[in-house]
């Protein structure tokens, strides 16, 4: 489910900014991630 994976990855990026920091490329990598989950749900609310 679209909204559950959101939830985990936000989950899984505030942990990572929290133990490398918000520039570490891990952490950005996974902001980017959350970025496509969010813009898929919200293409799907919009059709």
């Amino acid at each position: 489910m679209l909204i559950l994976s959101i939830v985990q990855k936000r989950d899984e990026m505030i942990r990572l900014a929290a133990l490398n920091g918000v520039l570490n490329s891990e952490t950005i990598k996974c902001s980017q991630e959350l970025d496509r989950l969010l813009n898929a749900f919200k293409k799907y609310q919009i059709h």
